[in-house]
C-alpha cells in the first residue's frame, strides 16, 4: 500500500552532504583496476546503454536542424561521459555536480582531453558548476544567465532527489526549465516496481547476490517520497538511495511541459538497440558483454560455473554459435534493476 508523505514534511538537510562527501572520498580509480574489477563487464554493459541512449537523441536533435548543440550533463561525476559529448559532436557542454572532488576531476579530464586534441580538430566548449540539484536553481548559476539546451542527461543520479517533493522538483525544474522546445530531458534511474517486486519475493528486507545487495528499511510500507533503501554494488558506492514511483515522475515532469516519449528497462532497451549494427558493433568495441566459453575461467578458482548456466542452456541449441557474448547471471540481476527515460520538451 502506498501512502503519501506531506509535501511540508521536513528536510534532512544533512544527507545531500553526506552523499558529496561520500563521492568527494571515493578515490579516482586507474584503468587497470577496473580491468579486475568482478564487475568489469557489467560497468562497460551500463556505460554502453548510456551511448546509446545519448546517441540516439542526440540523432533526433540533429534531425530537427539543430547543430549547434547544447548539453546540461546534471550528476556529471567525474566525467565519465565527456568522450560521448565528444564524439557526438556536440559545441557546449556545462557539467554539474554536488561533489567537489567530482567536479574537480571532471575539470581536469576535460582539460586533458583538450590538450590532446589536435589543432585542426573540434571540441565542444564547457562549463563547471558545483551545486546540489535538489536545492540550488541552477539559473542563478549558469556563466551565460541566458543559456538554452537542447539536451538534459541525468545518468544514475535523479533517485538521490526523490527523499522529499521539494528536492525532485528543484532538480526536474534544473533539468527541464532552459530546454528549448523539442528538447529532451534523457537519463537512467532504478525500476522501482522491480525493486519491490524483488523484496517482496525476499524472506527478509534485503535481496541481492555477490555482487550487489539492496537493503530495505521496511517491507510493505512504500511512501512516494523519502522511501529509502541502501544500495551496494562491489568496489563502488554504498549511500542511501530513494525509490522513484515513476508515475509521479511522469505526472510531476508535465508541470514543467515535459511529455514522456521512452521508458524501457534495460533488459528491453538492450533487446531492441541490439539488433542494429552499429550499436551491436559498439557492443564488441566497448567490451560489455564477456566472452564465453574462455580460456581464461579455466582454472579459475574464483569462475563461479552456476553464473553461466544461461549460457550453457543457449549453447544446447544447434543454432548456437561460438563464442558467446553474455554478463554473468550475477551481472545480469544487477543491471536490470535500472530502466531508460526521455522526456521532450513541449511547445
Amino acid at each position: 500500500m502506498l501512502s503519501f508523505i506531506p509535501l511540508n514534511q521536513k528536510i534532512d538537510e544533512g544527507y545531500c552532504s553526506k552523499v558529496a562527501a561520500h563521492y568527494n572520498e571515493l578515490q579516482e580509480c586507474g584503468l587497470a583496476a577496473r580491468n579486475q574489477s568482478r564487475i568489469f563487464y557489467l560497468r562497460n554493459f551500463n556505460n554502453w546503454i548510456k551511448s546509446v541512449l545519448i546517441g540516439e537523441y542526440l540523432d533526433n536533435v540533429k534531425q530537427k536542424n539543430k547543430h549547434n548543440i547544447t548539453v546540461l550533463d546534471l550528476g556529471c561525476g567525474k566525467g565519465g561521459d565527456l568522450l560521448k559529448w565528444k564524439k557526438g559532436q556536440i559545441s557546449k557542454l556545462v557539467c554539474v555536480d554536488m561533489a567537489d572532488i567530482s567536479v574537480e576531476q571532471c575539470t581536469k579530464r576535460y582539460i586533458d582531453m583538450k590538450n590532446r586534441c589536435y589543432s585542426n580538430e573540434h571540441l565542444f566548449a564547457a562549463d563547471f558548476i558545483r551545486a546540489d540539484c535538489t536545492k540550488e536553481l541552477l539559473t542563478e548559476k549558469y556563466h551565460d544567465p541566458d543559456i538554452v539546451f537542447d539536451i538534459c542527461s541525468c545518468q544514475f543520479v535523479y533517485h538521490y532527489s526523490f527523499e522529499t517533493f521539494q528536492q525532485a522538483d528543484t532538480m526536474l525544474k534544473n533539468a527541464c526549465e532552459r530546454l528549448r522546445p523539442g528538447g529532451y530531458f534523457i537519463g537512467t534511474t532504478p525500476n522501482a516496481f522491480e525493486l519491490i517486486k524483488r523484496l517482496e519475493t525476499s524472506e527478509t528486507s534485503s535481496f541481492g547476490n555477490e555482487l550487489y545487495s539492496v537493503t530495505f528499511q521496511k517491507k510493505g510500507e512504500y511512501p512516494l517520497f523519502g522511501c529509502q533503501y541502501d544500495f551496494s554494488l562491489e568496489g563502488v558506492v554504498n549511500v542511501p538511495e530513494f525509490l522513484v514511483y515513476f508515475p509521479l515522475f511522469e505526472e510531476m515532469a508535465k508541470k514543467h511541459k515535459m511529455k514522456l516519449v521512452l521508458k524501457k528497462t534495460f533488459a528491453e532497451f538492450f533487446k531492441e538497440k541490439v539488433q542494429n549494427s552499429e550499436h551491436k558493433m559498439l557492443l564488441k568495441k566497448m567490451k560489455s558483454l564477456e566472452q564465453y566459453p574462455s580460456a581464461e575461467n579455466k582454472g579459475n578458482p574464483a569462475f563461479n560455473q552456476q553464473d553461466y548456466v544461461h549460457a550453457e542452456d543457449y549453447l544446447k541449441n544447434p543454432q548456437a554459435r561460438l563464442p558467446l557474448g553474455t554478463l554473468s547471471k550475477s551481472e545480469w540481476e544487477a543491471t536490470s534493476i535500472y530502466l531508460v527515460f526521455a522526456f521532450e520538451k513541449l511547445l
